[in-house]
């Protein structure tokens, strides 16, 4: 038995890898969580125009991946790509927090997607090329992407605390100075750009693998996708990502709105508490979402070993569906928490363990590649579709003389989640553990 067992993975790779992972997703979460109420209540975006946006995003991160998988699997070293990306990532990234027209935010959003969104799956790719056990390892360094997007989201929450919440102003003078504000998160993304591009080129050396077999990684890739599992995850994947969105979009705005209204109670002493603690503008309270976050991926070498990659997904989907049931129906501040918190069995039992079953399907030479197809549908078709299905279609039809109906708009992701947890069960292999890649 111990002559079989991966070895140990060493401290100093460890560190690395996890700060890394660190500054991947403080860069994301410093900004992500309050693009919506920043473009809608600060520049004074339209609905529409600010669905466009997201998608203009996940357009360039379309094209991103079969470029930047292609470089990763048969040119540069994936160290070297990732320090290029980042430090081009960081000026375009401040440069969208200085924009006020919504033309040129489009475009700058679609650059910066094709820049960033390639980043997200080439640092699981390096983090998977040099780990010694798949299972074991990658939770405990991927966790510390969680603890960046958190510090990040505090940060920017004490901000807007501190220094743009005025004591004696209405609720409606403290969210606009709170969105004006919120121009911080993007200068903050921006150095931690600027620190993680260096950083990068520090990193373990990860080369092309330059298997003469076949030029084209993204069509090999492609091929290997047409198979179960690949194929059905990929599918649920798409509408998954469009709920995703229904998160990301509304969630800012819909607790922050329910922050201010508590906070404002002079008897709410939880409610001032938790405010203190997080800060406001949404962001910080969603930071509770990673904290579970870390809880399930601390869990994940146990829970990957005892339970089957279906059972993983089937348990995400079902927090999918119970936390837009929360905020659709129960909006008080306790719930509220309480549905944010099941963001971590969210990602951590679907997204997470998605990424490791594109890895564990796909053979050596083009596994940075699907990583970044698998990317390509979770940050770039799902949220196009999902980011002007959620604003135009179903953020118009709930939005109610200009008031936005909450049960209405979080009911449409409830019942997306239960349809795809359907599927799951219907379509996708029952098997423990997937059978791994021919070499």
């Amino acid at each position: 038995m111990n002559a079989t067992a991966a070895p140990r993975m060493g401290l100093g790779l460890g560190s690395r890898l996890s700060f890394m992972m660190f500054l991947q997703y403080a860069i994301w979460g410093a900004w992500l969580p309050l693009l919506y109420p920043f473009l809608l209540g600060y520049r004074g975006f339209s609905l529409e125009e600010t669905g466009i946006c997201f998608s203009a995003g996940a357009v360039g991160a379309i094209f991103g991946p079969f470029i930047a998988g292609q470089l990763a699997d048969r040119m540069i070293a994936t160290e070297k790509l990732l320090g290029i990306s980042h430090l081009i990532g960081a000026v375009l990234i401040y440069s969208l927090g200085q924009i006020d027209s919504f033309v040129p935010f489009a475009i700058m959003s679609g650059v910066y997607g094709f820049v960033y969104a390639p980043t997200i799956a080439l640092t699981n790719s390096l983090a998977f090329h040099h780990m010694p056990d798949r299972d074991r390892d990658f939770g405990v360094v991927r966790l510390w992407g969680t603890v960046g997007w958190i510090v990040a989201g505090i940060l920017v929450g004490q901000y807007l605390l501190r220094a743009c919440t005025p004591v004696d102003g209405t609720l409606e003078e403290i969210k606009a100075a709170q969105d004006a504000g919120r121009i911080f998160a993007f200068n903050l993304s921006a150095g931690l750009g600027v620190l993680m591009g260096i950083f990068c080129f520090t990193l373990p050396n990860t080369p092309p693998s330059r298997n003469e077999g076949s030029k084209l990684a993204w069509a090999e890739a492609l091929g290997e996708i047409r198979f179960q599992p690949l194929l059905t995850l990929f599918l649920i994947a798409v509408p998954v990502s469009m709920i995703h969105q229904f998160y990301f979009v509304f969630t800012s705005e819909f607790v922050t709105g329910i922050q201010n209204a508590a906070g404002s109670e002079a008897a709410n002493s939880f409610a001032s508490g938790i405010n203190q603690i997080l800060g406001v503008g949404g962001g910080g309270l969603m930071t509770i979402g990673q904290m579970s976050e870390i809880l399930v991926l601390a869990c994940m070498p146990l829970l990957a070993k005892s339970l089957g990659r279906k059972s993983l997904l089937c348990i995400g989907l079902v927090a999918y569906a119970a936390r837009m049931a929360l905020f659709a129906y129960m909006p008080s501040l306790p719930y509220v928490l309480a549905g944010v918190a099941l963001h971590g069995v969210c990602f951590g039992c679907f997204i997470f363990v998605a990424f490791m079953v594109v890895d564990e399907n796909t053979t050596k030479d083009v596994r940075a590649t699907a990583q970044n197809l698998f990317n390509l549908v979770i940050v770039g078709i799902g949220i196009i579709v999902g980011s002007w299905f959620a604003t135009a279609v179903v953020g118009s039809w709930a939005n109610v003389d200009g008031v936005m109906d909450f049960a209405k708009l979080f009911s449409v992701p409830m019942y997306m989640a239960i349809g795809c947890l359907l599927l799951m069960l219907l379509f996708y292999p029952g098997r423990k553990s997937p059978a791994q890649p021919a070499a």
